[in-house]
This record gives C-alpha cells, sequence and structure tokens, in this order.
C-alpha cells in the first residue's frame, strides 16, 4: 500500500551540526569543513542509489562542487547559532521503478529551487538491509540563502517565518503528493497517498458521504516503528515463518502498529466487496436482470471473492474474526487504551455497534397493509450485526452458503412487499 511522508528539519549549529557533515553523511562521500577544520569522511557507507546537485540557472559553477557548496554555505553564516541548511527527508514509492523514483525526486528538487532560488543536494537510499525492504527514501539537502552568481545572498525567511512556513511547507507537501500519485497513476497503481491530515481526510470523506472511508479515517496516526523496533519485529516476523506459526508483535509499538494494519486491511476488503457488488449489480441490471436477481448476484460476487483466491484461504469471516477476537487470551494491561494491543479490535467493535444502533428496530412488514407500530404491536428487536456477524462465524462451514441463500430470500421477500410501489432502484445502484 503506497504511504506518505515527507519531514522538514533544519541542520543548527547550535545542536553541533554543520552542512558539511550533513551532505558528507547522505551522499557518502569525503568532505573537509574549511570552517571547523575536519574532515567528514563517509566513503564506505552503503545503501547510496544516485545523487545529484540541481541549483538555480545563474549559480556560478562551483556550486556543482560538493563540497565547495557546502563550504561556502557554512562561510555564509557568522552567528553561532546558524540554520546552515535544511533536510527534506522523503518516502518514495515502492510500487514504481526506480528510474521513475528518480524522476519524481529531480522534479521535486528542481520545485524547490524554482520556489526559493535555493542550492539542492539529493541522495536516494536504498532500504536498509535490516529494515523494511519497501523503504525507498530521498534526503534533501537544501541552502538556507538563496545561490546567485555572487554566490549565497538573502535567507529564505519564508520558510523561517512562523507565519509563512508552516503554509509553505504544506505546499511543498502538497506537489510531493501530486508527483507521487501521478506516477502511481502511470505505472497502472491504484492506491494514491494524500499529504492532508487523517481529520481533513475523514472530513472530506463524510462532505462527500463516504461512511465508509470515513469510518477507515477515524484512527491516529500510525507510529513510527525506529530502526530499533523495526529490527525486532522483522526478525519475529522471519522466526514466525520459518516455524509455521502466526506473527506476534515482540514490541508495544508493534503491537500498535501491527493491530492498526490489520484494522485497514479489514476496512479495504469490506469496501472492495462493496464495489465489487455495486459494479455487479450494475452489470446485471444493464444486461435486463430485475432487482432481485441483480441483488442476489450481486451478493454471490461479494462473497465468492475470497474463493476467486485474491487474498488467499482465509476469508473475510476468519480475518475479521482474528481482529475482533485477537488479544481475548492475551493477559495484558486492560487500560491500554489507544495504545494498547485491542485498540483495533475495539475500534471494529465500536463501528459494528454504532452501525447496529443507526437500523430502525421497527420491522417494514406489511400486516393488512399496516406496519406493526400502526397497529400497536411492539416489533421484535433486531440482532445487532456484531451478534450476526459471531452467529455467522460460530456456524459450520459447510452450512454457511445454504443459510446464506435463505436469508436472502427471506430478505428478498421482505423487500419486494415494501418496495413494490417505488419505481426507481435503490440502494447497490446509488
Amino acid at each position: 500500500m503506497a504511504s506518505y511522508h515527507l519531514s522538514v528539519k533544519t541542520i543548527k549549529r547550535s545542536a553541533g551540526r554543520t552542512a558539511t557533515a550533513a551532505a558528507a553523511y547522505r551522499v557518502g562521500e569525503r568532505i573537509e569543513c574549511q570552517r571547523e577544520g575536519r574532515i567528514h569522511d563517509y566513503t564506505r557507507k552503503q545503501g547510496i542509489e544516485e545523487t545529484f546537485i540541481i541549483a538555480p540557472e545563474n549559480a556560478p559553477d562551483w556550486a556543482q562542487d560538493r563540497a565547495a557548496l557546502w563550504n561556502a554555505a557554512e562561510a555564509s553564516e557568522t552567528r553561532s547559532n546558524s540554520v546552515t541548511a535544511r533536510e527534506w527527508e522523503l518516502s518514495l514509492p515502492f510500487e514504481i521503478s526506480a528510474e521513475v523514483r528518480s524522476q519524481i525526486t529531480r522534479e521535486f528538487a528542481e520545485q524547490l529551487v524554482s520556489r526559493y532560488g535555493v542550492a539542492v543536494d539529493v541522495a536516494i537510499h536504498a532500504p536498509n538491509r535490516e529494515g523494511d525492504q519497501r523503504n525507498h527514501h530521498a534526503h534533501v539537502l537544501t541552502s538556507t540563502r538563496k545561490l546567485e552568481a555572487e554566490g549565497f545572498t538573502a535567507k529564505t525567511r519564508v520558510l523561517d517565518s512562523a507565519k509563512t512556513g508552516g503554509a509553505e511547507i504544506d505546499q511543498m507537501r502538497g506537489v510531493w503528493a501530486e508527483l507521487q500519485n501521478r506516477a502511481l497513476e502511470r505505472a497502472g497503481e491504484v492506491e494514491r497517498v494524500d499529504h492532508r491530515s487523517l481529520e481533513k481526510q475523514r472530513e472530506t470523506a463524510l462532505d462527500r458521504g463516504d461512511t465508509l472511508s470515513a469510518d477507515e479515517l477515524d484512527r491516529e496516526p500510525e507510529l513510527k516503528l525506529g530502526p530499533a523496533a523495526n529490527s525486532m519485529e522483522r526478525r519475529e516476523k522471519a522466526a514466525a515463518e520459518r516455524d509455521g506459526r502466526e506473527y506476534v508483535p515482540v514490541t508495544e509499538r508493534g503491537a500498535v502498529t501491527h493491530a492498526a494494519r490489520q484494522a485497514r486491511m479489514a476496512f479495504q476488503d469490506m469496501r472492495e466487496r462493496l464495489d465489487i457488488a455495486r459494479e455487479t449489480y450494475g452489470a446485471e441490471r444493464e444486461a435486463g436482470q430485475g432487482r432481485v436477481s441483480a441483488g442476489l448476484a450481486a451478493l454471490r460476487a461479494a462473497v465468492d471473492k475470497d474463493r476467486s483466491g485474491e487474498r488467499g484461504e482465509e476469508g473475510v469471516r476468519e480475518r475479521l474474526a482474528g481482529i475482533l477476537d485477537k488479544g481475548r487470551g492475551e493477559e495484558r494491561p486492560p487500560d491500554d487504551g489507544k495504545e494498547g494491543y485491542n485498540y483495533a479490535r475495539e475500534r471494529l467493535k465500536g463501528i459494528l455497534d454504532r452501525e447496529a444502533e443507526d437500523v430502525p428496530q421497527a420491522t417494514s412488514h406489511k400486516l393488512d397493509g399496516h406496519t406493526e407500530l400502526e397497529q400497536g404491536v411492539e416489533p421484535a428487536p433486531k440482532p445487532s450485526i456484531r451478534e450476526r456477524l459471531d452467529n455467522v462465524l460460530n456456524k459450520p462451514r459447510e452450512k454457511l452458503d445454504l443459510e446464506d441463500d435463505r436469508e436472502v430470500e427471506r430478505e428478498v421477500e421482505n423487500e419486494r412487499e415494501v418496495e413494490k410501489d417505488v419505481d426507481r432502484d435503490r440502494g447497490l445502484s446509488h
């Protein structure tokens, strides 16, 4: 799944850092810092796929010499607490080729040069051998002063100001998202990235009436594991696969991240099934089938998704049950909250329970032209989705398809009575 990451950091003298050391480390070269008289040698560093420098058109020739460039950046600053460089850390989509990753990184660097007039030094890194092999990323080091024909001149205050800095960075976050999405589209990938916060994305989903996406986005941002925890989790995953057992996270951060990813997979599966059902219903209706036949075909298509082998032998019932029941036998503190191991289970349970509360308790069956409420009859409570899910999960597999068909037939007959006077389609076709 495509993911988005862009962070901006500063290289500050007050923190004991220099632009020369930062550049040498990220590109894996040897640079002597003339101001400090120190040599920064990282020529043995591995995992560096590509490096390049982009400067304004009227920049002096020495701007293409990395050591000269960053020594000049250091020399242009006189204060002991100066910010001598700024780093833009970018996550690169693993779904696209190395050539395309290089292309969109170069385009982003060119945007920085065009917008701020700075010098840009780029290093594209491969995933760490001990880390996630999808973690392609780039380090984009920029000067904090404009680079013109006479050298470094004015500071880029638009990025330093509290009033404008946030807006500028958010603008560039949008640029980076657009570059990635274009590349993903050209590669034929369905996934897209979004630079906005989860809260903003959820508001947009609610505005367009997409409650399923809104529920999926109603979560905390995924925790960053860090090198140490990531290495531990990768070793445990490898051991679990080797031993033929289920992977269980070994760190607290790993448990939270794993649960969040399971929840996201469940929501994604539900959305895919809904899309399949809608497409099948529309196709059947266009082919001349009635509403009942088209509805049955749509339901079967959604259920048959498991049998097609698209997601292996484990069906949605088993995967949802695994998430809902995860941790029931675990001895973990009951007050973990969102940081706890059971967060994904509780989130799904809340969504299921909320959906059950929204279902009208009065039956729509008509008796002699009157509903049960109109006749003063107290309707029987309708079971919640959670209860129905648990009931299905606990039934023998060989009875499942038969009872599903019977349930569909009963619901179809009920629906036919309610909608016999309606002359337009509803539900899956809208």
